[in-house]
Parts: C-alpha cells; sequence; structure tokens
C-alpha cells in the first residue's frame, strides 16, 4: 500500500467538507522548537520503555527505540517532534498523515501506546498539559446548527467513500461477532452478519415487532429501520445527512418497504409524536455533553407509556471523560467536529434526570476493535478506488490512521461500546 502524503486537501464531489490545514510544511518558531526538543525527551523516555521497535531516522544513521515488537520507522524525526511539540494532541495524527513515520501493522504499534496512555508521560507533565491543551471552537459544541454541519462534514464525505469498506448492510457501527471460548470475537468472523447480530439484539430489547412504532434516531444508510420494517414494525428514522437520506430511501424503495419507513432530514430535538420503541446507534457521541440532558428529554417525551429505549453508545472512563471535555483533538480536529465520548456514569445521571432507568444490555469493545480492523483491511484493499473518487493521499492517511487508532483503543479497552436499555419503570 502506498499511502505517502504530497497534496494537502482532498478534492471529492463535496471539496468544501474535508479540509485540513496544509501540511506541507512542518510547523516552526520558537516556540515550536523549544515544544519540540521536549517532545524528543519525553517520546525517547517512554518509547524505550514499551514493547516496541522504534527507529529514528537520523541525519548519522538509525537510533532504535524499544523493547520489540510492532515496529515504527520516523523517516523525519524533527518533523515529528516539532508537530508534536506545537500540540501534544493532535501533532501525532498529523505527521502520520504528512508521512513523517510509518508502521508496519498500523493498529498493533498503535494498541501498545493505547494501552500505556498514563505512561507516555511522568504524572507532573500530564498534568501541566491539560492546563494549556486546545480547546474545541464554539462551532463544536453541539447546538442545532453545529450539529448539522458537524455531522455534514463526516457523513456526507461521500457514499461512494463509504461503500469501499463497509459490509453490503452499509452498517457503520460495532459489529456483534461470535466469540470463542474465552469470550473474544472470533478473529474473521463475518460482518455482515455480525452487523444483523447486532441490529438484532438491539430490536429485541427494544421490543420491536409486528404493529410497534419505532423511531430511530441516526439513519446511518437504513440497515435497522429496513430489518424493524421486515418484523412489521412502522419505522420513522432521523438523520442529519442528505448523502444517507438519500440512499437509505433508495434502499427502502428498492425493498418495497415505503409503506412502512419514513426517514426525514430532522434534528432529533424536533421530533414529535409517540412511539412504542426509540433506537439510537452510535449517534450520542454527537450530541455534546452540554446536551445529553436534552437528548434523554427528548426520549423520555416522546416514548409511549410501556415503552423502550435502546441505545448504542462508545463510552470512556468518567475521570478521563471529565479532564478531556472541551479539549481539542486529532478525532475531533479531523474526524468528528464536535464528537465527544460520555462514560456510563454520565449517562445514567442524564437519563435519570428524565425519569429513565437505564441498565446495561451488552458491552462490545473488543467487537468494535475487531470489526474496525475488518473495516480498515478493506479500505486499504480498495485504495484505488477512494482515490479515483477523489481523496488524496493526505485524506487516505487521514482515514487508515483513524481506523487504526479507534481500533487500537478499543482493543486497549482505553474506549468501549455498550448497548443500553431505557424505560421510565425500569427493567428487571
Amino acid at each position: 500500500m502506498t499511502l505517502l502524503a504530497h497534496s494537502s486537501r482532498a478534492t471529492s464531489s463535496r471539496p468544501d467538507l474535508h479540509r485540513w490545514p496544509d501540511l506541507a510544511l512542518p510547523p516552526s518558531g520558537p516556540r515550536t522548537s523549544l515544544g519540540a526538543a521536549l517532545a524528543r525527551r519525553f517520546f525517547v523516555w517512554a518509547f524505550s520503555r514499551m514493547p516496541v521497535t522504534v527507529r529514528l531516522h537520523e541525519p548519522g544513521g538509525v537510533r532504535t527505540l524499544g523493547r520489540g515488537g510492532p515496529t515504527m520507522d520516523v523517516l523525519r524525526p524533527d518533523e515529528l517532534f516539532a508537530r508534536i511539540g506545537r500540540d501534544a494532541n493532535i501533532g501525532f495524527g498529523e505527521a502520520y498523515m504528512a508521512g513523517a513515520w510509518e508502521a508496519e501493522d498500523l493498529q498493533a504499534f498503535l494498541h501498545v501506546p493505547a494501552s500505556r496512555m498514563d505512561a507516555l508521560m511522568p504524572p507532573l507533565v500530564h498534568r501541566l498539559r491539560r492546563l494549556v491543551a486546545p480547546r474545541i471552537g464554539r462551532h463544536q459544541r453541539g447546538g442545532a446548527t453545529d450539529t448539522r454541519d458537524n455531522v455534514a462534514r463526516h457523513y456526507d464525505l461521500s457514499n461512494g467513500l463509504f461503500e469501499q469498506f463497509l459490509d453490503p448492510t452499509m452498517t457503520y457501527s460495532s459489529g456483534w461477532f461470535r466469540t470463542d471460548r474465552e469470550g473474544e470475537p472470533i478473529v474473521g468472523d463475518d460482518l455482515q452478519a455480525a452487523q444483523h447480530r447486532k441490529i438484532d439484539a438491539l430490536l429485541d430489547a427494544a421490543g420491536v415487532g409486528d404493529g410497534t412504532r419505532l423511531l430511530e434516531i441516526g439513519t446511518g444508510w437504513g440497515e435497522l429501520a429496513l430489518r424493524a420494517a421486515r418484523r412489521g414494525a412502522t419505522v420513522r428514522s432521523l438523520t442529519l445527512s442528505v448523502e444517507q437520506q438519500e440512499l437509505a430511501r433508495t434502499r427502502i424503495a428498492a425493498a418495497g418497504l415505503l409503506d412502512r419507513v419514513t426517514v426525514d432530514l430532522l434534528d432529533y430535538r424536533e421530533v414529535d409524536g409517540l412511539y412504542d420503541a426509540v433506537v439510537s446507534v452510535e449517534m450520542i457521541e454527537a450530541v455534546g455533553w452540554r446536551h445529553w440532558d436534552e437528548y434523554f428529554a427528548t426520549i423520555a417525551r416522546i416514548l409511549a407509556p410501556g415503552g423502550r429505549a435502546t441505545i448504542q453508545a462508545i463510552t470512556m472512563p468518567h475521570e478521563r471523560m471529565l479532564a478531556s471535555r472541551d479539549t481539542d483533538t486529532w478525532i475531533t480536529r479531523y474526524i468528528f467536529p464536535g464528537g465527544f465520548l460520555p462514560s456510563l456514569e454520565a449517562l445514567g445521571d442524564a437519563a435519570g434526570t428524565s425519569g429513565l432507568v437505564m441498565r446495561v444490555n451488552a458491552a462490545l469493545g473488543h467487537h468494535y476493535a475487531e470489526t474496525l480492523r475488518q473495516w480498515d483491511a478493506s479500505f486499504v484493499d480498495h485504495e484505488d478506488a477512494v482515490a479515483a473518487l477523489g481523496f488524496d493521499e493526505t485524506f487516505r492517511r487521514m482515514w487508515h490512521f483513524y481506523l487504526s487508532y479507534c481500533g487500537a483503543g478499543f482493543d486497549a479497552d482505553y474506549i468501549d461500546v455498550h448497548q443500553l436499555v431505557l424505560s421510565r419503570e425500569g427493567l428487571r
């Protein structure tokens, strides 16, 4: 796979939706120089102690760090450290986008630091870094207009892009694979079947069957709505993505289910009516922590007596969540503007303020790691097709890093994903 960065902007049919700063030249200036010197020292200190092999390609020769394991080749060390020194949260990923470093198995390499995040810097440096970390802009705080724009920047890139790496169901969330004797997902298990297993678990937990009035918050490309309609449910699905709405409607028409499913371009806050069940899959990550109460209040308002809601949510530990609120990260800068992961505790508290009782139905973090591994492998296999859509090498490196970075986080238990069931009276 060739993923070397030269240009700085993808040029697909929607070029306004995936801009990023020019990465052709590394940052410079006195402040960057000081930060780069500190970044080099901490990098060497941290990775010398890890089970990895890091090769620094210095002018005088190659310097090797680590204790053996997945390999990283730092082709332009000065650039890597300058980018990290300017912005520790974002520079490491930017350096990969720009081609300053490579890894033979990117997800395997990233798993090592992801499982040792607290060991990357001394505790004092961690605390000081939080004080100077860049903050997200006002456009990422989850207001109705902001959310619509932020959703478009990711999901309206191109349906053709997502078709290159998703399975035929076009489901963009964690699957639920068969497991081995230790309870771990089977590597290489069928992804399409895993997605149907996940969807069926959500529909079962919400009690969706013949005659159910179902509201789906976050359409995706329509697979859950189709599967619910085939059970006999009447489905109203909400999305803020023009591209997703278009393809979902096309798929629904092809399935002959237009009489059972409607897909509306509508913010969740504007929905009306009563529904026997509400399902929302990995949409709350785009809500923003300031609006979690509003999100659950909406569910409580539209849920008919005796109804249930099921949501699938990517989560992080509570203390880490509190420490990272409003912090700009590589993910929010380049992948999901306005995105933020809740903790289970925060979700339970927000649901409780609306009179909803929450229980955990399943934890699928390692299943997400396998899902992302398969997506990334497919993305890499279809790199030429992605390029033909107009996405340049910087974009392709960015997307490869994103899929591998997230997969490593789930595999290392740095983040998790849960299926949750909500009702007014609670469930046994």
